[in-house]
């Protein structure tokens, strides 16, 4: 009992700084074995697949991205909802939102497993994937979504265990099902030999895992937070607060990946030294955003403890350490990214254009990708105060609606690939703006709500 407690943070009492750092670093490295997961599939169907299987399962990352991310965004409801309860001191209603989130998992993981399989074909039609590498897509996206039963189950039960201080567990889950995912898909492709379908299966089976490790935790946590297969039911008070929480955060997902499609699509016309010079970068920038996003995931739920416990200071200081580590690992990750500059991006590729290309994208986009920070905490401080749709239609209009009206209206006339690159930095300093703003206002009209012997000095 005594490794479980050490597990599990207390994010209402004592300094914040430490804390923070300590739940944050293991949300960071769990995103980054999900992006490597993701890699190993890519990589071992390139090398020991085909170039066609390599090109069918990474033309469908937009698709599959999307699924995800609003899975995602709803297993934030729960997160909020059950660290709400936590910080209120209602140990009933957590334990009913745990069950109602497991089930509401259960649900959506189904219904979108269903969706994903009967409207395969039709999807890979409308993106247009090329014909000698449809054959492979096909499979790899119907394995995949076989997967998403598992990923949902996955990200909510993470979430639940988030809730309550522990990040390990969910990553000591993740790391399992990478080292598996990598074993069998040695053992499929090299061995079987059953090519894009093995690296699929091997997928199936690594998700499953991680997913039975967190749910078989939950089984063995202390009450209120253990979760007991036959009472598992959904329960309308809390599905209320899952859902409004959740709905806008997937939304927010699902078109960001959208706005991702459309402006693939520009780079795409300057040719294929422009599209493997932003490939080669957007490694850079996707650890980047996964050490910033970790930070906001913790602005979230320090956020939604202390909010309900009526810690209006120490809400304000969570704001702050967050928002601090967030910008700060985010600048100098751009800076150390930048310098290494053209030697970092040949480990992808040694084309003298493409590594032109990828310059000018590490310099526009990586290098100020701190900026970031500045919309995703206040975001998540919003999340954790109970404000979703907010944040949600701030990030919505910057990163979706103003990028795509600028690549359909304003590009075709200027053809220009950096006022392309351009498009992030500016987009981003227009969130950050409209976010601080809505954070500040909403939190002194929040703050106004709590009891809390802060609010009276503040």
């Amino acid at each position: 009992m005594k490794a479980k407690r050490d597990k599990n943070i207390d994010m209402l009492h004592g300094p914040l700084a430490r804390k923070i750092l300590l739940f944050a670093i293991p949300l960071a490295l769990t995103s980054i074995l999900q992006q490597l997961l993701n890699s190993a599939d890519a990589s071992i169907a390139g090398r020991c697949v085909s170039n066609f299987s390599l090109a069918g399962i990474g033309g469908t990352v937009p698709i599959t991205s999307t699924f995800v991310n609003l899975f995602v965004g709803l297993s934030i409801g729960a997160n909020v909802v059950v660290a709400m309860f936590i910080g209120s001191g209602n140990t009933e209603r957590v334990k009913e939102t745990v069950h109602t989130a497991m089930g509401l998992a259960v649900v959506t993981g189904l219904i979108l497993m269903i969706a994903g399989l009967c409207l395969a074909e039709w999807i890979l039609v409308a993106i247009g994937m090329p014909a000698d590498a449809e054959a492979d897509a096909l499979v790899y996206m119907r394995c995949y979504f076989c997967t998403i039963p598992f990923l949902t189950l996955y990200n909510f039960g993470a979430a639940i265990i988030r809730a309550h201080g522990d990040t390990r567990t969910p990553l000591y889950a993740l790391l399992a099902a990478v080292v598996v995912n990598f074993a069998l898909n040695m053992l499929f492709v090299q061995v079987f030999g059953w090519g894009t379908a093995g690296i699929g299966v091997a997928t199936i089976i690594a998700c499953a895992l991680s997913a039975f490790i967190l749910i078989v935790a939950l089984q063995h946590e202390q009450e209120p937070y253990r979760l007991t297969v036959r009472q598992i039911r959904i329960s309308r008070s809390p599905l209320i607060g899952i859902l409004r929480i959740g709905i806008p955060a997937g939304i927010q997902g699902a078109v960001f990946s959208l706005s991702n499609i459309i402006v693939q699509a520009a780079i795409n016309g300057f040719g294929s030294a422009a599209i493997a010079g932003c490939a080669a970068t957007l490694n850079f920038e996707i650890y980047t955003y996964f050490c910033i996003s970790a930070f906001a995931q913790t602005a979230v739920t320090f956020t939604s403890q202390n909010f309900a416990a009526g810690n209006a200071e120490r809400c304000k200081e969570i704001f702050r350490w967050c928002l601090l580590f967030g910008a700060g690992v985010g600048l100098c990750l751009g800076i150390t990214f930048t310098a290494l500059g053209r030697s970092a991006l040949s480990i992808f590729t040694t084309d003298a254009a493409a590594l032109g290309y990828g310059m000018i994208r590490m310099w526009l986009i990586e290098l100020p990708d701190c900026l970031t920070s500045f919309y995703e905490v206040p975001a998540g401080c919003l999340r954790g105060m109970g404000w979703s749709t907010l944040p949600a239609i701030i990030t919505i209009f910057g990163s979706c609606v103003m990028r795509i009206a600028f690549v359909v209206w304003v590009f075709p006339h200027l053809n220009d690939f950096v006022a392309l690159m351009a498009l992030y930095p500016f987009t981003w300093i227009c969130m950050l703006t409209a976010m601080l703003i809505a954070y500040f206002i909403v939190r002194r009209r929040a703050f106004k709500t709590i009891a809390s012997p802060s609010t009276q000095t503040a």
